[in-house]
């Protein structure tokens, strides 16, 4: 019995084997179905072609099954089919009356209240922050930049409120950085703006704008450049040029001096003159500044320490978990400050690089 069963044929009309795991149960199609295949037919290739790229598997499945019941189905089928569906789409001309709120509607679940109420009453769209700021909404962050370091705070705001976020962050971390707090606290102010007043912001920072692409303008770093310059120097050359601009700028001054001597120069220190640096220095903020620090800086503070307190030292920074760098380095310019008051007392000297030793 087994074996004839094994042997028995397949079904003559090609249907998958009886069991077959792979292959669906068949449903009974259902008179909608076999009217949609019905409909299908009558369409012609090219309706159905588009027809069915708008369908999902299972309604194909069941318009399949609806055209294997036409076999069985009289001749007059698919003209019975297309004059239900013909009567069908006459029906809707009833609705053409309310056809203005029906199709709000169905607009509105998938575009939106406020684009529909524009579509629908002839609301005309405000224009795009691109349309208003004209060249200005796609300029290059680092000239729009240059641009906006020469505006009010206000300004900036508006404008970079007004553009991409990514262009906008770009911009803004092209900005010096005390300008920053206050444009960011005047954009969190900003709720709206009309139209009117960024287009004219736009028209006037675009004319600046084209100024500086045509002229091949491009950010330099002065103070920076300035420094190299200085450190090349001797120490004595340092020292009066950096006294002489104390009389006009005391800030500048200040700030071209801490960072003329950095905590990696403490490296060029005698060992006697760190020894001096050492006695000065809390343990904890050299156990910071040192986190950072390069290996050869580091050990040179510890050959300079006695041996108990660089041990200690050494098992602070074992122990000592991740920290911000910011942290490490103020701790860093505290130590490279104190070590610069040492040397004006002339407790300690510190030697530049351009300095000539005998």
């Amino acid at each position: 019995m087994a074996e004839a069963e094994a042997q028995a044929p397949a079904p003559s009309n090609g249907a998958p084997p009886a069991g077959d795991p792979t292959v669906a149960p068949q449903v009974p199609a259902g008179p909608g179905a076999r009217k949609a295949a019905a409909v299908l037919l009558g369409l012609g290739s090219d309706l159905a072609v588009s027809i069915f790229r708008l369908l999902d598997e299972d309604e194909v499945r069941k318009i399949a099954a609806g055209a294997k019941e036409l076999r069985k189905a009289p001749p007059n089928v698919v003209p019975e089919a297309l004059r239900t569906f013909i009567e069908a789409i006459g029906r809707v001309g009833s609705e053409a009356a309310a056809g203005d709120d029906l199709l709000r509607e169905m607009a509105q679940k998938a575009l939106g209240n406020d684009m529909v109420r524009r579509a629908f009453d002839g609301v005309i769209a405000p224009p795009q922050p691109d349309e208003v700021l004209g060249p200005i909404s796609e300029a290059d962050p680092e000239a729009l930049a240059m641009v906006l370091s020469r505006e009010q705070p206000q300004t900036t705001a508006l404008v970079l409120s007004a553009i991409s976020s990514d262009r906008a962050a770009a911009a803004l971390d092209k900005l010096p950085a005390e300008m920053r707090p206050q444009i960011l606290r005047r954009m969190a102010a900003i709720e709206s703006v009309a139209p009117e007043v960024l287009k004219e912001v736009g028209q006037a920072l675009a004319q600046e704008l084209r100024a500086v692409i045509a002229g091949g303008m491009r950010r330099v770093d002065g103070k920076g450049a300035a420094l190299e310059l200085l450190r090349r120097s001797p120490s004595a050359q340092q020292g009066e040029v950096v006294s002489a601009i104390e009389k006009d700028d005391p800030n500048l001054a200040n700030d071209m001096r801490t960072k003329l001597f950095t905590f990696d120069d403490l490296r060029n220190l005698t060992d006697r003159d760190l020894q001096a640096v050492l006695k000065e220095i809390d343990g904890s903020r050299l156990t910071m500044a040192l986190k950072g620090a390069a290996p050869t800086l580091r050990d040179k503070f510890l050959r300079n320490m006695s041996q108990r307190a660089a041990q200690l030292l050494s098992d602070d920074l074992t122990a000592m978990g991740a920290v911000r760098l910011s942290q490490v380095e103020e701790a860093q310019n505290e130590i490279a400050k104190l070590a610069l008051d040492l040397s004006t007392q002339g407790r300690i000297t510190i030697v530049r690089a351009a300095d000539k030793m005998v």
